[in-house]
């Protein structure tokens, strides 16, 4: 499947903003289950605009515009050929050990609630990796309900199990916390994906989970979806929890109140469609 994308994110400030600095998680690469065909950023003020590479593996832009400026529009666009891989993750960059990720960070610890959720799926039936995994997902996605909306970083996976609700990434937060309680590595993964049911008209970026499953290597879950994921979805950077590969991250010197707008497309292609 060839998937388009084109993804706005429109900051505006109250005064000019100085010392502005984007550091962009916005850009895939290839593994075996998906071929990045174009992937172009725009940006509609005049900067620099240079590549780099995380710990994670993953690409990172960071842009410093040349002036101050009263609003910043960062524009994505590209082409992604994929392939159905059952949410098996292969010939992706891998900079890390695997047991790295078993790591416990300060959106991703284990509250007593979520060993308890824990310990239940994994005496609920066979405890191999993969059936337990199983298991997480379908718990994950009945216990904590899914609300479209935009990501914050301030909201835990205690939180959001406590709540019973949360936005993608908070139920991938308490996917990805309860396997590490169960000593399977696993990490959070952003990205986009096609909406089958375009009801709404709504789309964000979105975030799910990998765990690693011997004899397989990483596994995707998507506990908001309550299923493994397809070719509808676009891999784009991963790390320990949302923190280390949300799209936008950066800072800034003045500026007053900030207004985010989000806009984002992703389809498939009209000549595939076609063919």
């Amino acid at each position: 499947m060839r998937l388009c994308v084109v993804h706005e994110t429109h900051y505006t400030y109250e005064q000019p903003a100085r010392g502005l600095i984007q550091v962009l998680r916005m850009t895939p690469r290839d593994h075996d289950g998906q071929y990045v065909r174009r992937w172009r950023i725009d940006t509609s003020v005049d900067g620099r605009l240079t590549e780099r590479e995380d710990g994670f593996g993953n690409v990172v832009h960071w842009f410093t515009p040349d002036e101050a400026a009263d609003a910043l529009t960062i524009r994505v666009t590209g082409e992604v050929d994929t392939l159905e891989s059952h949410g098996i993750v292969r010939g992706a960059v891998e900079r890390l050990p695997d047991l790295f990720y078993l790591r416990e960070t300060d959106l991703c610890i284990a509250s007593q609630d979520i060993q308890d959720f824990a310990a239940k799926v994994r005496d609920a039936g066979e405890r191999a990796a993969l059936p337990m995994l199983h298991r997480l997902l379908a718990a994950v996605h009945e216990r904590v309900r899914f609300e479209r909306g935009p990501a914050s970083a301030a909201v835990t996976a205690a939180k959001a199990f406590e709540a019973e609700r949360g936005v993608c990434q908070d139920l991938a937060h308490v996917f990805i916390t309860a396997a590490r309680h169960l000593e399977i590595p696993a990490r959070y993964v952003s990205g986009y994906r096609m909406q089958e049911d375009e009801a709404d008209g709504t789309e964000t970026p979105h975030g799910w989970a990998e765990a690693l499953v011997p004899d397989l290597g990483w596994v995707a879950f998507d506990p908001a979806h309550g299923a493994g994921t397809s070719e509808h979805y676009i891999r784009v950077a991963s790390g320990l929890d949302y923190l280390g590969a949300a799209p936008i991250r950066g800072s800034r010197t003045g500026g007053g109140t900030e207004t985010l707008d989000v806009t984002l497309k992703v389809a498939q292609a009209q000549a595939a469609r076609q063919s």
